[in-house]
């Protein structure tokens, strides 16, 4: 089964419009589509109507008469929600898409894929990268797994919000992922680490970040993120406690495969002990605060 390829201004659903689906759904209005929005705080919604999208008070409703349904929402056991307890799936006709843009663990969305093929419905697990900036600016990284052809097909709907490869079949968006979690997570804890040894050997953080700058060291955690520990500006763009959720799924994942990861555990620990320490809602590049509390309090015994 297939969906129509040719068509402008699609009909399309985006539930959770928080700090990631808001932007992103903008994009697409912006791009033409008719977009209905569904948000569990509607006040979120409401706040794209002034750009023409339709409130839904209920998800299912949002849904009814789309050909593609977005999800953007917390975690799996969210999307499980509103696609089976909140009647999502059950208003879906044969040949609608759902574009999964949650960061879920793979065997979830395996499941999901399975249980919407039996209602002749496709699944693309399409989890993102690029935060709150790449949403805006439309430049996210999609990492899509499913059908290779319906993914194709669906080019014009993508492109407003960036540039998706299709990675493998259903479960491998999600499994690249977390893989991108892992570089995302240990790269922050590397330039916070450096960040500190600079200021305690007398140099400039900020000067120390521009030096060093379209060398090898060269990231967009680099650029971003290290402006944020410069500035000391830790609104989430991206929290530590969805970056501690994350790692968790690697953490499954690499038991699942047998696989030995210790960078990522060691990375792991320190955003599970931010977290717990009152963090889950600072940006994850706000783990500079957990390591100079930690050097602190090491400092204390010492003295």
């Amino acid at each position: 089964m297939t969906i129509r390829t040719g068509e402008t201004g699609r009909r399309i659903a985006f539930l959770g419009t928080g700090l990631m689906g808001a932007p992103m759904a903008r994009r697409l209005l912006k791009a033409g589509h008719a977009v209905t929005v569904w948000n569990r705080d509607r006040s979120k919604a409401e706040a794209l109507a002034a750009e023409g999208a339709v409130v839904a008070t209920i998800a299912a409703d949002a849904a009814r008469d789309a050909k593609i349904v977005f999800t953007m929402l917390s975690d799996g056991g969210a999307v499980g929600n509103v696609l089976i307890d909140q009647g999502v799936a059950e208003v879906l006709k044969a040949g609608a898409v759902i574009i999964d843009t949650s960061s879920i663990a793979p065997p979830i969305a395996r499941a999901h894929a399975e249980m919407l093929a039996e209602r002749q419905v496709h699944h693309i697990d399409a989890p993102v990268s690029g935060g709150t900036v790449g949403a805006e600016a439309g430049t996210l990284a999609i990492m899509a797994g499913g059908d290779g052809s319906v993914i194709a097909e669906l080019h014009d709907v993508f492109a407003p919000l960036g540039r998706v490869t299709h990675v493998g079949p259903a479960g491998a968006g999600q499994i690249c992922k977390l893989a991108n979690q892992q570089i995302v997570a240990i790269t922050i804890g590397a330039v916070a680490e450096a960040m500190m040894l600079v200021q305690a050997g007398g140099a400039d953080r900020g000067k120390f970040r521009d030096a060093i700058r379209g060398g090898f060291a060269e990231s967009r955690i680099l650029e971003l993120h290290g402006k944020r520990m410069v500035d000391r500006t830790f609104q989430p763009g991206g929290s530590s406690r969805l970056q501690l959720k994350d790692l968790d799924a690697v953490a499954a994942m690499s038991e699942l495969f047998g696989l030995d990861l210790p960078l990522t555990s060691v990375i792991r620990d320190e955003f599970r002990n931010f977290v717990a320490d009152g963090h889950a809602e600072t940006d994850h590049s706000g783990l500079l605060l957990h390591l100079e509390k930690t050097n602190d309090d090491q400092g204390e015994k010492v003295r």
